[in-house]
């Protein structure tokens, strides 16, 4: 009977369809792929899950935009992510999508449990709620937030940017509070069940001490989700059903959980460090409430950022990754992704470091390496490798030495999902091998007929480099291993990482008798600027989108009935109209449009407020101490970056010329117009 595997199971996050993921959110995926092959390649029985989160209002508003069914909608994006992911090689054992069958009759299960054993109760929600994050916000935790004359909280930012609303609805709340103190002594019996360590202290500092607050678990305010037993109005909050998919998938709630029972708990959920406390706060104690063993390690990556900051499709400054495969190869993206990145701190990406990275790691190290040990080989041996019959020298004893030093740590590393390391302990290898040709001097000894053996085993020592290198980067390249071994005349089947050994060679090999390069040397200039004009273009078509909907936000209102002649006394009454004077007027920086007015309205404050009026105004100045009308009860909003608190009345002649409505001079800054 064949000996059991160790099991090893490992998860990304699932991806949230609302757009095209970048090259940020697949270094996630790239980064499971590799850890999963390294461990099937070192022994391990491995399962390896990803998949897509595809339920919440966001969904909703988009396939409403679109004109389509939610669930047509999702069926085109999760189609769009399996072809990238084909296309990265991904090695994914599964992958779930959260609007499967299975997997909402489990979640189903999972919510009338916690139902039935008192974890979770009906009550009110009201706070604030961001849709682009799918998630609630208590006023202390908005990263910025937004008042009233009266100091009321008006509205507000999450930390991530995006704008959060006011939500008053009935929902089911998790009692999270019952089990705060279960996880922080949790935390401190398992000190390296978050990655890296910082993560453990921000949940703690940010979350945990403070107070945890029961979790609203249900929205009533749209459809598009898994709906509540027995209340089918609530749809289940995204982030229960989301988090659910890494049992779910194993067929926890189902008739067949053989998967379950043979993987869970998890070795390891990687996920990035925005959504770090979901995976660390509310699943453990989701699964501690079901009676179930917590994963072994939360790994919170940090993000792969822009030099102008976090790589958003918001903002437009993305590059994606089909772009750098197609015109550099696979393994060049992987490498990259994976060396850019350190273990718990942002990568930064830029097409400078892009294209060296290719240029001197992989044409110049790596790729020399390949090309001058295969031509000296053919040159001096005719292409054959044999045994070695000298005696060892200083330096094949050293080569020999950094060879299994670089294995010992690239395993280590590999382990602890520090790939950017890894790959460096790699390299450690490939630079001790260059050098070795350089102390060697090959071209030397085979000009001394008496150094023949010596010669022979100089080229096979390069040789078993060559092999050690090719073992130990199978996990991040998919292709270059196998070139490298077929190019020394070896076996390109998989070389198993359990006991690699720097002499487990061939007796005699026959190299090809030509070496093509596997990554060929390119024009940092004309591959800087190719890059370059893939990120505009991407700039551009956000801007062009954004202008799109803008036009057909416009075009929707100008086809509104109209209001002015048909509006009711009492919504008229509403409206607070105000003098006020304008104290300075600027131009918005970045903005061609707006103007930006600070105004003395009558109230010791004062305020602010942007209009798009500045191709009528090229010098604003000419409006200081201009006295205007002001709608002074519009819900504040921001533009630019710049908060606008209001509306300037204007008015347009036949021309279509845009002038401020002023009053006269004796109206004092605060009076109520009607």
């Amino acid at each position: 009977m064949a000996e059991q595997k160790p099991t090893y199971y490992i998860t990304t996050p699932i991806y949230y369809p609302s757009g095209k993921l970048h090259i940020g959110n697949s270094y996630t995926e790239v980064a499971c792929d590799a850890e999963a092959r390294f461990k099937r390649l070192d022994g391990y029985d491995v399962f390896f899950l990803t998949g897509t989160d595809e339920h919440g209002l966001k969904i909703e508003e988009k396939a409403e935009k679109l004109g389509m069914e939610p669930q047509a909608y999702v069926d085109e994006m999760a189609a769009g992510i399996k072809k990238l992911w084909k296309k990265l090689e991904i090695s994914n054992d599964k992958f779930i999508r959260t609007t499967d069958d299975y997997h909402e009759k489990a979640v189903q299960k999972i919510f009338q449990k916690f139902v039935d054993q008192g974890d979770i109760y009906k009550g009110e929600y009201v706070g604030w709620y961001s849709v682009d994050d799918e998630e609630y916000f208590t006023e202390s935790q908005l990263a910025e937030v937004y008042r009233d004359e009266a100091g009321n909280v008006i509205g507000g930012k999450a930390p991530s940017g995006h704008e959060v609303e006011l939500v008053k609805e009935e929902s089911y709340f998790f009692k999270m509070s019952k089990y705060a103190d279960w996880l922080m002594n949790y935390y401190k019996e398992h000190p390296d069940f978050i990655e890296p360590h910082t993560r453990m202290n921000e949940m703690l500092k940010n979350f945990l001490e403070p107070g945890l607050e029961d979790l609203a678990v249900t929205r009533t305010s749209f459809n598009w989700g898994v709906k509540v037993p027995n209340d089918p109005k609530h749809v289940v909050y995204v982030w229960i059903d989301a988090l659910s998919n890494y049992i779910t998938a194993l067929g926890y709630g189902s008739d067949d959980d053989s998967l379950f029972k043979k993987y869970w708990p998890a070795d390891v959920h990687m996920v990035g460090k925005e959504i770090v406390r979901f995976h660390t706060i509310y699943w453990p104690i989701m699964l501690h409430a079901l009676g179930l063993p917590l994963p072994k390690h939360v790994i919170g990556h940090g993000w792969l950022t822009m030099k102008d900051g976090k790589m958003s499709k918001s903002k437009g400054n993305v590059i994606y990754p089909e772009t750098l495969v197609d015109r550099y190869g696979l393994d060049a993206t992987r490498y990259y992704l994976l060396k850019a990145m350190p273990f718990g701190n942002d990568g930064v990406f830029s097409p400078e470091d892009f294209v060296d990275k290719v240029n001197f790691d992989l044409a110049n190290d790596l790729g020399n390496l390949l090309n001058r040990t295969v031509a000296m080989i053919n040159k001096y041996q005719d292409g054959i490798l044999k045994s070695e019959n000298a005696a060892a020298t200083d330096y094949d004893q050293d080569l020999e030495a950094t060879a299994a030093q670089a294995f010992d740590e690239y395993k280590d590393l590999m382990d602890k999902t520090h790939f950017a390391d890894a790959l460096s302990a790699i390299w450690k290898l490939i630079s001790r091998a260059n050098k070795y040709i350089d102390e060697t001097t090959p071209w030397l000894l085979a000009k001394d007929e008496t150094k023949k053996d010596e010669l022979s085993d100089v080229m096979t020592h390069l040789a078993k480099s060559l092999r050690m290198v090719a073992a130990m980067l199978q996990p991040i390249m998919t292709h270059a291993p196998k070139e490298i071994m077929d190019q020394l005349g070896l076996p390109k089947e998989d070389i198993a990482l359990t006991d690699l050994s720097f002499n487990d060679f061939p007796a005699e090999v026959k190299v090809v008798a030509k070496g093509t390069p596997i990554f060929p040397r390119r024009d940092v200039e004309e591959e800087v600027a190719f890059i370059k004009s893939q990120m505009s273009a991407n700039q551009k078509a956000k801007g062009r989108k954004a202008m799109a909907e803008a036009a057909e936000k416009a075009k929707a209102q100008a086809q509104l009935p109209e209001m002015k002649k048909d509006i009711r006394i009492d919504v008229f009454d509403k409206v607070d109209l105000r003098v006020a004077q304008i104290k300075a007027a600027d131009h918005v920086e970045g903005a061609d449009k707006l103007l930006k007015f600070q105004l003395d309205d009558g109230t010791a404050e004062g305020r602010q407020i942007l209009s798009g009026i500045a191709q009528w105004y090229p010098d604003p100045s000419v409006l200081v101490g201009k006295k205007v009308l002001i709608v002074a009860n519009l819900k504040p909003r921001k533009m630019r970056g710049e908060l606008s608190q209001g509306m300037i009345l204007s008015d347009e002649d036949a021309a279509g010329n845009v002038q401020v409505v002023t009053v006269p001079e004796n109206m004092q800054p605060g009076t109520t117009v009607c």
